[in-house]
């Protein structure tokens, strides 16, 4: 089974330890592609030197809702810069999320994500839009953007608003939380959703999924999530594998040389 783990945060303080270790383990567990998509400037600099360092990583440059308390001028200059390296595919991780009560005020937000929609648009990027507890605002943001397309990692919003996202040419993407007893809404919009539309993530190191709760996430335990989409769509396991796989591929604009 060939897969690929569409969001994981290796540039996270949680694989200090092992980074490279782990994901040097990847490829013989069944990972053809990773993508990890920065949240700050510095994680965005790191995500691009593992793509550099790993033939089966690739990087997005962007700035996380939570993190862009001290945006300045500069910055959307300095993302530019990072996005020109040929392994970035995406600006992400990026959008709304008003979950944190200490996260900086909503109006901010919307404003870096806007800033941020555009810069995608000038470099003909797609996006990867966190999506917390603001589903219209986050909607909306989107829709102001129309010739920007991008996924919704971690899809949590309702089945309505992914009608609506799909209509206008976006992707959904999941995570271990779709293996949670919690999690009857994604599998509702799992139920629903084309298959071309599919991607798969772990966002490790978090949302590890059942029945890995508690210990550190990575991309090896993608495969539950796959598992769990065949389950509900009524389909064999290497038939999703293979679909998110080529769905992803085909988001990044990743061509088969650039693997083997």
């Amino acid at each position: 089974m060939r897969l690929f783990d569409t969001h994981a945060h290796y540039d996270s303080g949680a694989f200090n330890a092992d980074r490279l270790e782990v994901l040097a383990s990847m490829p013989e567990k069944g990972i053809e592609l990773i993508l990890n998509p920065g949240c700050d400037l510095g994680s965005s600099q790191t995500a691009v030197e593992l793509a550099e360092r790993f033939p089966f990583v690739y990087a997005a440059v962007g700035v996380h809702p939570s993190d862009c308390g001290p945006w300045e001028e500069d910055w959307p200059e300095r993302l530019r810069a990072l996005a020109a390296h040929p392994k970035v595919r995406a600006i992400g991780e990026i959008g709304l999320d008003y979950y944190w009560k200490d996260n900086p005020p909503h109006e901010f937000q919307q404003k870096i994500f806007h800033a941020q929609l555009e810069l995608a648009e000038e470099l003909g990027l797609p996006v990867i839009v966190h999506d917390r507890e603001a589903h219209r605002d986050c909607l909306e943001t989107v829709k102001a953007h129309p010739n920007v397309t991008g996924v919704y990692h971690c899809y949590s919003g309702s089945l309505e608003d992914a009608r609506t996202l799909v209509k206008l040419g976006w992707m959904l993407s999941f995570t271990g939380v779709v293996t949670y007893k919690n999690a009857r809404k994604s599998l509702e919009v799992i139920h629903w959703l084309p298959m071309d539309r599919i991607m798969v993530e772990t966002d490790s190191p978090y949302l590890t999924p059942e029945p890995f709760r508690g210990q550190r996430n990575d991309s090896g335990k993608v495969y539950r999530v796959v598992e769990t989409i065949a389950q509900v769509k009524g389909l064999e396991i290497e038939e999703v594998a293979r679909i998110t796989l080529e769905n992803g591929k085909r988001f990044f604009g990743i061509e088969e040389e650039e693997v083997l």
